[in-house]
C-alpha cells in the first residue's frame, strides 16, 4: 500500500466508533491486505480509497478517541509553521474561554457542551489566586467558606471537560488580567510596603510559589502525558509584554522562575506566553516557549510580527478577542459586529492558524470581583461592569448568538478531521418574567454598622487603606465599602472638607447620618469631590445645628482595583490611602473605622430589620432595603431590570445572600444576570443596597439589558 493508503487505513481502525471492537476493525482490515493480490489491486485500491468515507459516514469519532489511539507517547507540540502535533498527529486548535469563576457550577456542563457543539475540541481557563487564596496561606478550592467557594473546583471543571470530550489550556497565572479585581492578584500582597508585583522581588516569589504548588497539587495528575488528563497547555504568566513602558526590558528572569517551577511541580505539557506581536514583540516571551497573538481584528499584521519572532513555529491566537468588557459611564455596550468577527476568523483559519476564542462565554463578575482600568488621561481610571457578556459567541445567560453559528460554520468548513463527532446543540436556558416584588423592610447604614463584629471596628489616629486595616487575620479588607468616621465639634454655619490626595474609589459625605454629596450622574461629576479622577477636591457645607459635635462620615466604594499595565498601574490600595481629610484645613485625627465587607455570612444573618419598605424621606442615608420573590415552581433563569431605581443610584444586589453584582444609574448595563441555581422553589430574598436612594421596587425580566449596541 502506498504511504497515502496506509494513513487512511490507520485512521480508519484507530478512529473506531466508540465501543466498538477493535478486533471487528482489525479483522476488516485483513479483509483488506488478503485482497491485494495481482488480479484485485484495482479494486483493493478502490476500496482503500472508500476508506475515509467510510470514517467520514461513522461520524462518531470523538476528539479523545482520536488523539489517544494506540496510547499516549506525546503531548502536544509546536512541530513546525504547518502546525501543531498531539500525540504524534497533526492538531488545529479550536478553543473557547470559559472561565469556572464566572459561570455556576451546575451549568459549567451546559456551557461545555455547547462549546464542543461547535466543533471544537479544547477549552481554555484561567485561574485567579485571589480567589484561591483569599488570605494568606489560606487555599479554597471549594474546600472554604468563603462566598465563592462553590465556584472553585477546577479539578472537577477540568475532568467535566474531558468527559464532554475537550481537552484543557490552563493559564494559572499568578497574574490573569481577565478584566478581574487586581488581575487575579490577592490584595493582601499590598501590606507589604516593598511589594513588586509580577517580578522576581523575593517576597512576590515567595507566595506566587506557594500558591502554584497548591495549584499543581491539584491538576498535576490531570496532563495530557501525566495522569490520562486532559490538559494539553499551560501558559507562563500573562501578557507579560504589556508590564512595562516602550521597549524596557521587562523581568524575563521572572518568567522563566514561574516556567521551571511549574516543572519542578511536575508540569510537563506545552507552554507558552501570549501577547499582542505588534506593540510588545517578544518582550513577555519565555526564551525557548512558544509565543502567541492576541488580538480583535487586524490579524495579518500580528501573524507577520510572529514570523519575525519565530519563523519556524506554528501560528496560535491565544486570545481571539470575540467582542469587548463595559466600564461604568460608557454609554454603550462594547464589543464587535458579527462581520468583523467572522471575517477576523477566517483570516485566522486562512493562515493555518489555531485560535481561542476570548470569551466564547464571558459569565458574571460576580459580587465585587470586576476589574477596572488605569488610564493615562481624564477621568484616570474605568471600573468594569459586573456583566461579562463580552459580546461572546455564548451571552452571559449561555445563549446562542449570531457569532456562534457564524463560528460554527467556520470550523466546520476549515475542519481537517471529517469524521469527528459533532453533538447536538443543546437548549437554551428557560428564563421566567417574575412578578414585580416591592420591599418590606430596612436597614440604615448606621443600622448595619451596629451589626458589625466588634473586632472589626477600628481605631486609628490616622485614616487607613482597606489593605491595611488589622483584621482578617491580618490580612486587611480585600472587597466592599469602608466607612471612615470621627467626631468633631463645629460652629454652626459654613464650613469645607478636603480629602487629600485622591479618593479610591467614590466616596459619599454624611453629616450626621444624613448624606450630603450628590448622586452620580453625569462624567462632569468626576471633577468634583467624593470622585477618584482629580485630587484634593473639597466640599462646601453647613453646619445647621449650631455649634455641637457632628459625626463626619466618608462612606468609601471600592469600585476595583487595576487588572492591567505598566507596574506604576499596580499600586492599588483603597479607600484614603494617600492623604489625611481636612476640616476648615485643619488635618482630622481620631478615626473610628468600619469595614463594610459585605460577605454573605454575615448579610444572611443580618437583624433587626426596620418594619417598612424604606427610611422616613427626612432622612437621607445609604439603604439596604428587603423583599421576597415567591416561587412555585422549579425556578428559571431571570434578570433584574434596574431601569427606574435612579438614573445616579449604585450599589449591589444579593440574592438569598450571594452577591450577585454591582448596579449603576449612569449605565451602560441596566440589567443583572440570576442563574436559576441561585433561586429556590418558595421564598427567596432579595437585598439591594443603595449608596444612594432606597430601591423599593424589583421587577424582572426574560431578557438583559447591557445598554446601547453602538457608541452615540
Amino acid at each position: 500500500m502506498s504511504f497515502y493508503q496506509q494513513y487512511w487505513l490507520s485512521i480508519y481502525i484507530s478512529d473506531k466508533k466508540p465501543g466498538e471492537s477493535t478486533y471487528v476493525l482489525q479483522k476488516q482490515a485483513d479483509v483488506v491486505r488478503r485482497l491485494q493480490s495481482a488480479k484485485m489491486a484495482k479494486l483493493t485500491a478502490l476500496l482503500i480509497c472508500l476508506l475515509p468515507l467510510l470514517a467520514w459516514a461513522q461520524n462518531d469519532i470523538t476528539w479523545n478517541d482520536y488523539y489517544t489511539a494506540g496510547g499516549r507517547t506525546s503531548g502536544l507540540v509546536a512541530a513546525s509553521k504547518d502546525g501543531f502535533l498531539l500525540n504524534g498527529k497533526p492538531f488545529h486548535i479550536i478553543s473557547g474561554a470559559v472561565h469556572y469563576f464566572r459561570i455556576h457550577p451546575t451549568q459549567w456542563r451546559d456551557r461545555l457542551k455547547k462549546l464542543r457543539a461547535t466543533g471544537a475540541n479544547t477549552v481554555e481557563t484561567y485561574m485567579p489566586w485571589n480567589l484561591h487564596e483569599p488570605r494568606r496561606g489560606e487555599y479554597d478550592f471549594s474546600e472554604g467558606q468563603n462566598d465563592m467557594s462553590y465556584f472553585l473546583n477546577v479539578t472537577a471543571f477540568v475532568e467535566m471537560a474531558q468527559e464532554e470530550d475537550l481537552f484543557v489550556i490552563l493559564r494559572p497565572g499568578p497574574f490573569i488580567c481577565s478584566e478581574w479585581d487586581f488581575g487575579g492578584l490577592p490584595s493582601w500582597l499590598l501590606r507589604d510596603p516593598e511589594m513588586k508585583v509580577r517580578s522576581s522581588y523575593p517576597g512576590f516569589l515567595e507566595v506566587a510559589d506557594a500558591y502554584l504548588t497548591e495549584v499543581f497539587r491539584r491538576v498535576v495528575d490531570l496532563q495530557f502525558q501525566r495522569g490520562d488528563g486532559p490538559i494539553i497547555a499551560i501558559q507562563v504568566e500573562n501578557e507579560y509584554g504589556a508590564f512595562g513602558v516602550g521597549d524596557e526590558p521587562r523581568d524575563t528572569q521572572y518568567l522563566i522562575h514561574l516556567r521551571d517551577k511549574m516543572i519542578e511541580l511536575g508540569a510537563r505539557e506545552m507552554f507558552f506566553t501570549s501577547d499582542t506581536p505588534t506593540k510588545n514583540a517578544d518582550l513577555g516571551a519565555v526564551p525557548g516557549e512558544l509565543q502567541t497573538a492576541n488580538f480583535q481584528k487586524d490579524a495579518d499584521p500580528e501573524f507577520d510580527a510572529l514570523d519575525l519572532l519565530q519563523p519556524d513555529k506554528p501560528y496560535m491566537v491565544a486570545e481571539f478577542w470575540s467582542g469587548w468588557f463595559d466600564h461604568w459611564g460608557k454609554g454603550y455596550h462594547g464589543g464587535s459586529s458579527v462581520e468583523e468577527f467572522s471575517y477576523t476568523l477566517e483570516r485566522i483559519f486562512t493562515r493555518n492558524s489555531s485560535v481561542n476564542f476570548y470569551m466564547f462565554i464571558g459569565g458574571t463578575s460576580f459580587g465585587f470581583m470586576n476589574g477596572a482600568n488605569t488610564l493615562p488621561v481624564f477621568p484616570f481610571y474605568a471600573p468594569d461592569v459586573s456583566s461579562y457578556d463580552y459580546d461572546a459567541p455564548l451571552s452571559e445567560a449561555g445563549d446562542y448568538t449570531d457569532k456562534y453559528y457564524a463560528a460554527k460554520d467556520l470550523i466546520a468548513r476549515f475542519n481537517r478531521i471529517p469524521n469527528i463527532y459533532m453533538p447536538a446543540m443543546p437548549a437554551e436556558s428557560v428564563k421566567t418574567v417574575y412578578p414585580a416584588i416591592q420591599a418590606t423592610e430596612h436597614l440604615t447604614l448606621d443600622d448595619l454598622l451596629l451589626q458589625l463584629p466588634s473586632n472589626l471596628v477600628i481605631q486609628s489616629d490616622n485614616l487607613l487603606a482597606m489593605e491595611d486595616l488589622p483584621i482578617n487575620n491580618g490580612n486587611g479588607q480585600s472587597y466592599g465599602y469602608i466607612l471612615y468616621r470621627n467626631t468633631a465639634s463645629l460652629t454652626g454655619g459654613a464650613h469645607t472638607i478636603q480629602t487629600v490626595g485622591h479618593v479610591r474609589d467614590l466616596a459619599v459625605f454624611l453629616l450626621d447620618q444624613q448624606r450630603l454629596t450628590p448622586d452620580w450622574k453625569n462624567d462632569l461629576q468626576l471633577n468634583d469631590f467624593g470622585f477618584w479622577a482629580l485630587e484634593n477636591r473639597t466640599f462646601d457645607f453647613n453646619a445647621d445645628k449650631g455649634d455641637t459635635n457632628y459625626v463626619v462620615d466618608l462612606l468609601v466604594e471600592n469600585m476595583a482595583r487595576n487588572n492591567f499595565g505598566p507596574p506604576s498601574y499596580f499600586a492599588q490600595k483603597r479607600g484614603l490611602p494617600e492623604g489625611p481629610v481636612l476640616l476648615d484645613d485643619e488635618e482630622v485625627v481620631g478615626w473610628t473605622i468600619f469595614p463594610l465587607e459585605f460577605t454573605s455570612a454575615w448579610v444572611r444573618g443580618l437583624t433587626n430589620w426596620n418594619a417598612s419598605p424604606a427610611p422616613p424621606t427626612t432622612v437621607i442615608c445609604p439603604t439596604l432595603t428587603k423583599s421576597t420573590l415567591t416561587i412555585a415552581d422549579d425556578p428559571t433563569d431571570t434578570y433584574i431590570t434596574t431601569t427606574g431605581w435612579g438614573d445616579g443610584n449604585r450599589g449591589v444586589v444579593f440574592v438569598n445572600g450571594f452577591n450577585v453584582g454591582r448596579y449603576s444609574g449612569i449605565g451602560p448595563t441596566k440589567t443583572l444576570y440570576i442563574p436559576a441555581p441561585l433561586l429556590s422553589r418558595g421564598d427567596n430574598t432579595i437585598l439591594v443596597w443603595s449608596l444612594f436612594d432606597p430601591v423599593t421596587t424589583i421587577a424582572f425580566t426574560d431578557q438583559p439589558d447591557l445598554g446601547p449596541s453602538t457608541q452615540p
